[in-house]
């Protein structure tokens, strides 16, 4: 069941669903807005075109994104990519999960990003992949809404609530190693 903006607020208001900062202006008809907070990171242009990133290694991982924090406002240039952080904090009960995706608007400008999943339980800021795929350069500015989520509720409750390694995390995070299982 997709939660409404009746559901939402009721989640919100018995602490079941923890936004921070919340204004009830972000509550739309089936869902959240949400928008971005003042970190952007940006990729390592000193890494030439014969540059391999090795999502596996460690050390090469630490080369790709240089992170800006405190920004006022950012040009992202035509044909990057960069990844931005909302500004709310989340928390999901063990039975909510949410699809998150750019608002509409910041599609027409040229801009995408891959939809991603929230997992049940989880909890922290919500880092996001952007491109832009537009010839020419797009501002973007703190507290302006840029995302959009959709709460879910499961059937049942989780048996294993979201524990991964982006759990509590605080503004951006960046890619970690890929490990292999065994």
């Amino acid at each position: 069941m997709i939660l409404s903006d009746f559901d939402l607020e009721s989640y919100i208001r018995d602490k079941r669903l923890v936004v921070r900062p919340f204004h009830e202006s972000t509550i739309r008809e089936n869902g959240l807005d949400l928008r971005l907070s003042n970190q952007i990171a940006v990729k390592n242009t000193k890494m030439s075109k014969n540059f391999v990133l090795d999502p596996y290694d460690e050390k090469s991982l630490k080369k790709e994104y240089k992170v800006m924090k405190s920004a006022s406002e950012f040009a992202l240039p035509g044909m990057a990519q960069v990844l931005i952080s909302t500004l709310e904090y989340l928390e999901l009960p063990d039975n909510l999960m949410g699809f998150i995706e750019l608002r509409s608007t910041w599609c027409r400008h040229g801009l995408s990003m891959p939809p991603s999943i929230i997992d049940a339980g989880f909890k922290g800021n919500i880092t996001l992949e952007i491109i832009n795929h537009s010839p020419y350069a797009i501002k973007l500015k703190p507290k302006t809404r840029f995302a959009h989520i959709i709460f879910a509720t499961t059937l049942n409750r989780v048996r294993n609530a979201y524990s991964g390694l982006y759990l509590g995390q605080r503004g951006i995070r960046l890619p970690k190693v890929i490990k292999e299982l065994p």
